[in-house]
């Protein structure tokens, strides 16, 4: 009889080198939260980068003048109230709150935000851009400078209006004078966590509670933050019980995190998100270029089967690029299943069945789907798609690009039908501009994002008007005027939002993340017996 052998898994052995070396041994007074990303910086103020993974961060250790509430409106944050503005809107004045202080025990002053900004917007970084107008030689900056006129008043004055004044502020944590060089290597914040060191070949930033913070010291003392990109390590942490919480795991499927909630010692909580996943038409390309063919397409696709099949569950229909909490959204026209509506549409618009017996082929050729090759997720749901839209005689060939060269091409026009995400930017109906005004759409000079090529001479004079308008009442009944257009033309078919899912030990509570995805809510969590 042979001896058995007790070979350990190549799982666990993974799993164990990546604790010794990103753990360091489990200390059960240390709440550990994992993302699925890399942090490339801690500055909030001077980097070049500026990447999602490092945003998340950024709100433990940072505060801004303004933050987003859950309606996606801009309110203050450092700022003790909304900013007034002169009757020209080229100057604002912010006034801050009192009894605010820096982890290293300095009160916030105004000498301290126009020392930020000015550092900001004198530097590389990556959220300088925003502030200016142009590019090269003819690059100006929209700020024209920034004054203290006393301890608690800020003043910005601006060289023409900068409808995205407050959303390009939202993402500028507020640093003290002097502080800039540091702020890499050892931040300093007013954030409601304090910096204490950050390994950043493993990966790990530990962090402590900011006893003094201006809205109340964190309920947990101390934090870790880890990076898991690696799916069957993560599962294996949380099973073990080495992680505490992992907010909106990107690198987990609905499968995963559906098995996840099964153990008995962690759950699986779901909160509604803003992020928008859509189809993407070039409306100028033949046979896309007719609104006829875009909304039977829309009427051909079972989303909610998606939803419920292969997310299962974990996301919510879209109607609109907007999410549904924002102050400005409306859903316009619904397109709900309804292949025999499809087929008349195409019917109608002269793309008849050949012989009227059956799902046939309307188009001489197949519409092209050009998708990322990096995500499994979406070439399943780019399948699906692919064979709905075939039972209504609309034949489609999927094409696999790398991410990059996707981009490219997406830019160029060298694209029918394509799928992706836009993460962040819908939150603000702003972006609705963006994506669809004619002045955005990409050419050699310029890099815009209406890749859908969409020109509205209607649409652009709406959108203009709701970015600069200062009437919330009057900006509202634009942009619902603007979706209301926008569904019935169909340059873009929201398909849905992904839920931001949470996974956590049972013991955690009071979890209530916004649609924004935004760590801010860790400051407020709860742990039982720990």
């Amino acid at each position: 009889m042979r001896a058995r052998s007790f070979v350990p898994s190549l799982l666990a052995l993974f799993v164990l080198v990546l604790c010794l070396a990103g753990c360091r041994g489990r200390d059960r007074n240390v709440f550990v939260i994992v993302q699925s990303d890399n942090i490339s910086t801690l500055d909030p103020v001077g980097s070049p980068v500026v990447d999602a993974a490092s945003e998340r961060v950024r709100v433990l250790m940072f505060n801004s003048l303004m933050r987003k509430n859950e309606k996606f409106e801009y309110v203050n944050e450092l700022a003790s109230e909304l900013p007034k503005s002169s009757e020209d809107g080229l100057t604002v004045t912010f006034t801050l709150r009192d009894n605010v202080k820096f982890h290293d025990g300095r009160a916030l002053s105004s000498a301290d935000v126009k020392y930020t900004l000015d550092t900001m917007l004198g530097s590389n970084s990556g959220k300088a851009a925003s502030f200016f107008e142009g590019s090269g030689a003819g690059k100006q900056p929209y700020i024209t400078g920034v004054e203290a006129p006393d301890a608690r008043t800020v003043i910005i004055r601006l060289r023409k209006k900068l409808p995205q004044l407050f959303s390009n502020l939202v993402t500028i944590g507020i640093i003290p004078q002097g502080s800039a060089a540091q702020q890499a290597t050892n931040p300093i914040g007013t954030g409601p966590y304090r910096f204490k060191s950050f390994d950043k070949n493993q990966q790990v930033l530990e962090l402590e509670a900011n006893q003094e913070y201006w809205e109340g010291a964190p309920g947990i003392k101390a934090l870790r933050v880890r990076v898991i990109a690696d799916a069957n390590a993560l599962q294996a942490e949380l099973k073990s019980g080495r992680v505490d919480l992992v907010p909106v795991p990107t690198n987990l499927t609905p499968d995963a995190i559906a098995s996840l909630g099964q153990d008995p010692n962690l759950k699986v909580e779901k909160f509604p998100g803003s992020n928008i996943v859509y189809l993407g038409f070039n409306v100028q390309d033949a046979p896309l270029d007719k609104v006829a063919v875009r909304q039977a397409i829309a009427y051909g696709i079972d989303r909610e089967r998606l939803i419920r099949e292969l997310q299962l569950g974990q996301a919510k229909l879209a109607h609109s690029i907007l999410p549904e909490e924002s102050w400005a959204y409306t859903p316009g026209q619904i397109y709900s299943y309804d292949p025999a509506r499809a087929k008349k549409i195409l019917d109608d618009a002269g793309f008849k069945d050949p012989d009227g017996d059956g799902p046939k082929q309307r188009f001489p050729s197949p519409i092209v789907f050009k998708i990322s090759s990096g995500s499994t997720a979406t070439r399943q749901y780019a399948t699906v798609i692919q064979n709905s839209l075939k039972e209504i005689g609309v034949p489609v060939e999927i094409e696999t690009l790398e991410f990059n060269s996707l981009l490219e091409q997406l830019r160029r026009g060298q694209f029918q039908m394509t799928t992706s995400r836009w993460v962040g930017g819908n939150q603000d109906p702003m972006f609705l501009r963006d994506l669809f005004a004619s002045s955005e759409i990409p050419t050699q000079e310029r890099a815009g994002r209406n890749r859908s090529r969409y020109s509205n001479p209607e649409i652009d004079k709406i959108l203009e008007e709701a970015v600069v308008t200062a009437d919330k009442e009057r900006a509202t009944a634009l942009y619902k005027q603007a979706q209301e257009i926008l569904s019935r033309d169909l340059p873009m078919l929201p398909l849905w939002y992904p839920s931001n899912m949470v996974i956590a030990r049972k013991n955690v509570g009071n979890i209530k993340i916004d649609g924004s995805g935004d760590w801010g809510f860790v400051k407020s969590l709860t742990v039982e017996n720990k």
